[in-house]
Order: C-alpha cells, then structure tokens, then sequence
C-alpha cells in the first residue's frame, strides 16, 4: 500500500492492523540524533523547528524522534536506504537509515507525513502536528538523480541556487549539476584569472524569445559567483547529501572566456579581440584554440575549480565537450599543424585529444571525468563517463563499451521543453513533454545486457535557461515535472505503459498544496496563469512525438 501523500513513491507504507491512527509532536517533542545523524537533526530543527515553533530539543523517551544509522538497513537496502517507523513504543517517530544519507531522507519523508504545513516558514494554525501511524521502508532505484541548472544564459543569484537544493532535496533528488560556463556567460570566480568575471560574467542584451525572435532585451545581463559563494553553496548540498558536479565547458560553449582572454580563442582565422560575451542563443562557431597556451589557463582553472568542489562532496567534474562546431579548426593552419604533430586523422580526433588531456589530468588528481555524448567522437576518453542527452544512443554505445553513463535524453527530460500544446504555454521550445510524459520516461533502454545496463548511473532532468529569463520562469518551467521525475528516478516503477499516472495525479493534489507552501511558481494543472505567458514572443514548438533515439 502507498500513502496516497508522499512523492516519490516508498517501496512500501504499513498502516497498523489496531491502536492509534495519529501522533502528536508537540512542545514535548525532542530530537534522539545518534552519531552520523547530526546533519539531519540540524535540518529537522531548522524547517521542523520554522514551521511549527516547536523547539525539538535534544532527549530521548517515548515523545521523541529518534534518529539512528542501521547495519541492517545498510545491509539490505543500501547507504540511501531507510525505514521509519511513527507511533511505536518508545519513541514518537524512529528513522534508521543505512547511512547517514538514508536517515536524511528518512527525515524527508516524515515532513511530507505532517502535511503541506510543515513546509511553511513559519506556523500557521499553532504548533502542534498530527501525524499518521505508519511504517515506511524505502530505497532509491538509482544513485544518481540530478537535476541540471544552466546559470550561463540566464544568471540564477546564489540565494535562488540555494533554493533550488532545498527543492532538489525535498524530492530525493541527490546530484546538481551546475552549469557554470558557456557562450553567454562565465559565472564563477577564477582568482589567477580575474578577466574571466570581470569581462566574461556580463553580457549587454539577451535575445528575448528563441534566436530566431526579432526581440531583444537591452538590459544587462550577469553576475558571477564568488568563490566563498561557491564554498556556501557546495557545503550547503553536502549537508542535504547532494553531490555538486561543476561543469566548465570545453572545447566548445567558450565565447565568454575567448572575449576575457582573445589569445583562447583560433586567432589567426578570427579577430577574437572584437569578440564580446555572446548575446543570443544557438551553437557558437567560436572555439577554444588546442594549444599548449590554452591547456595550460585551463588547468589553472580546474585547479582552482578542485579547491571549490572538494573530491568527497564532488568527485565528477564535467568538462562539456558538446556542440563544438570544427570549423575554425579546419581553417586554422595552427589547428592543422596540431592534428599533424599528433598524429590526429581529423578534427574530431582533435576534439578527442582535448578530451583525453583533461581526463588524465582529472584522473591523476582522483577525480573522473564526465561529459556531453560528443565526447565519444574520435574515440571516447578512458574512465570518463558520459552524460548521454541527444537520445539514448550515446548512453547505450557508452555501456557497451563499459563507460558509465547518466541518461538525459532530450526528448524526454529536458524541462525547457513545452508542457502542452497551444499559443498558452510560455515561449514553447521543441516538442511537448507532459507531467505524464516524464511520468512515462524509462533510464534503462530495452535490449541493454545486464552488463552494460549495471553502467547506467542513473538519470538526471536538464534545465536550460535561454528562455528562463527569472526564477518564476524557471519554476515554471521545472514543475511539476521535477516530482514526475524524482518518482521515475526513486522509485521502482513498472514498465512505463503500465505506470498508474491517475494515483501519481492524486498524491500531486497534496503536492501541489507542498508546492505552494514552498513559494513555487509551478505550471497548474488547468494552464498557465496570464501572468505566467509571453504572448509574442516566439519559441521554436515542434509538432508530434519525439524521436525515441
């Protein structure tokens, strides 16, 4: 039986047979946190402790909530795995996880147990807080379920990234993936290399709509993150057990830096010196130059970028490799110089060498490298793995080739993606990605061996802001399918057809009401409010079904 409240759905929910339906935590209520669950405890205090008033002190006895690290858990269902128990002797609620990220979303589920209030910032209706007698054992299906957030196109300020992991945790979601750098913009601090902000960090208009929109915004448009921001914003995922994964985009998505430093970009093709921050939308012609020069600056920056995104919290670094067009390349004597010294038999093994430098690089300070599917044209890096996004393709020629992947296919699980059909929904891109389309993405394509299917990571949803001007338009944007999402990626779920979207569609009624509580711009059900459309401004809509690649 599944609690028809909580998302994503648990393995299993157990009503008792007899006694009490219902608990009370109230100003008796303490906080029993054994060792490793320190982190919970602080969190539980602080949303439990801002929505209710009460002062969840430190004690054990029957009024408590006690949380433990469980051998047992651990055993059977994994480091994230857990079990909650509410209304048995001896305490008011027990999370045992299997490690310390287990009790975490132990503590997840118990807020969602007490009801959208519990999600407020400060009490409404008193203190006290039913809960509902309940066994819940639970694990993820997958270990990576991300979200990526592009913070290029559109800068997202870092009270706005801080939320996003509040919203990320709330959904069992425990992997970031935060796009810091592309063609429009380079937004966190490089300290040996200051141009990189204060040139690259700022654009002077946006194109307003799909590149193809004769409208432009004519404000400015940047910001950057410090590297304190950067230590906040990494220490405040870890204490939400989310993995942070950097991504500094090369050899492509680079205009940004080459307006900062000419001397990155393919000097003796282009006048890289009039180049500005680029101010629209598309696959940039303009690319990093494969010079010793240019290994070297961003090795600099990688180190720099180690230092912010330490290996225990942060052990992938993405490097991109996406959409780099290789036409400067093919007119670059210097390029073509470099793809004879190497013994290279074209650009794309060019691109392919780029790679590698930086996989071995990575590798040799204890990090793995991941990357954009491109990366596997000219031969795919050793250890890296891949983030497979322009279908399942990439994903599955990755696992067969025992390579690691994350599966991000566009056609399913990009978010800018339009919710619905019709001149309603806000700059709509591509095709239509329903709430009960994502309900419906399956990670693990049919046919793969049970070899190549254990490389399957896990699954994340990618969020790409050119048409996100604010956060409103990302939330927008984002949910509800984040929690369509956060379910496939959880919870095991039968084959896709065979999925009970109208039960998903019935616990969302509550969540909607989480959601608001939470301040959420979301897509409602009906349709967007007028406020939430852009009549005019043009997107790209495709019509039909998605190719399933």
């Amino acid at each position: 039986m599944t609690d028809p409240a909580l998302i994503p759905a648990p393995r299993t929910v157990e009503h008792p047979a007899d006694g009490p339906r219902h608990l009370t935590l109230d100003a008796r209520t303490t906080l029993d946190a054994g060792p490793g669950t320190e982190s919970t405890a602080r969190w539980l205090r602080t949303v439990l402790g801002a929505a209710t008033g009460l002062p969840l002190p430190d004690g054990a006895g029957p009024g408590a909530v006690r949380l433990r690290i469980s051998p047992d858990v651990a055993r059977t269902d994994g480091p994230e795995g857990y079990r909650l128990t509410t209304g048995g002797p001896g305490a008011a609620a027990v999370i045992e996880g299997g490690g310390p990220a287990g009790v975490f979303w132990g503590a997840q589920t118990l807020r969602q147990l007490l009801g959208p209030e519990a999600y407020r910032a400060a009490p409404v209706g008193g203190g006290a807080r039913e809960l509902p007698c309940v066994t819940v054992e639970d694990r993820p299906r997958f270990g990576w379920r991300g979200l990526m957030l592009d913070v290029s196109r559109h800068f997202t300020p870092k009270d706005g990234v801080l939320r996003y992991l509040d919203l990320l945790a709330a959904h069992k979601l425990n992997v970031f993936h935060f796009h810091l750098t592309d063609d429009q913009g380079w937004r966190i601090e490089i300290k040996r290399h200051p141009r990189l902000t204060e040139v690259g960090s700022w654009r002077a208009r946006s194109k307003w709509g799909h590149r193809a929109s004769p409208l432009w915004d004519d404000t400015p448009h940047g910001g950057f993150y410090t590297q304190d921001d950067i230590r906040e914003i990494v220490a405040y995922a870890a204490e939400r057990h989310i993995t942070v994964v950097p991504e500094i985009d090369i050899p492509g998505h680079s205009q940004a830096a080459i307006a900062a430093y000419p001397e990155l970009g393919n000097t003796d093709v282009v006048d890289t010196a009039a180049l500005t921050v680029w101010d629209t939308w598309g696959v940039n012609p303009n690319v990093l130059a494969p010079t010793e020069a240019v290994l070297r600056f961003y090795e600099g920056v990688f180190e720099e970028v180690l230092d912010l995104f330490p290996a225990a919290t942060s052990p992938f670094v993405h490097v991109g490799g996406d959409e780099c067009p290789k036409d400067q390349w093919k007119a670059s004597p210097a390029a073509q110089d470099r793809i004879r010294e190497l013994g290279l038999a074209d650009e794309n093994e060019l691109q392919s060498w780029f790679i590698r430098h930086f996989d071995r690089w990575l590798t040799a300070r204890g990090r793995r490298l991941i990357g954009w599917d491109e990366i596997l044209e000219g031969g795919l890096a050793e250890g890296a793995a891949v983030s497979s996004w322009r279908g399942y393709g990439g994903g599955v020629a990755a696992a067969n080739a025992g390579h690691d992947v994350v599966m991000c296919p566009e056609q399913h699980v990009y978010l800018d993606y339009r919710q619905a059909p019709g001149d309603e929904e806000p700059v709509p891109i591509a095709y239509v990605r329903t709430l009960e389309d994502v309900y419906r993405f399956e990670p693990v394509p049919p046919g793969l061996s049970p070899e190549a299917a254990a490389h399957i990571l896990g699954t994340q949803a990618n969020v790409w802001t050119e048409v996100m001007e604010n956060r409103s338009r990302v939330d927008y944007q984002v949910f509800p399918r984040l929690a369509a999402f956060a379910e496939v990626a959880w919870s095991e779920l039968p084959a896709p057809e065979a999925r009970d979207y109208p039960a998903f569609e019935g616990r969302m009624t509550t969540h909607y009401r989480r959601l608001d509580a939470l301040g959420v711009d979301y897509r409602p059900p009906a349709g967007p409010y007028a406020r939430q459309q852009r009549p005019g401004i043009i997107g790209r809509p495709r019509e039909g079904t998605p190719p399933n690649v």
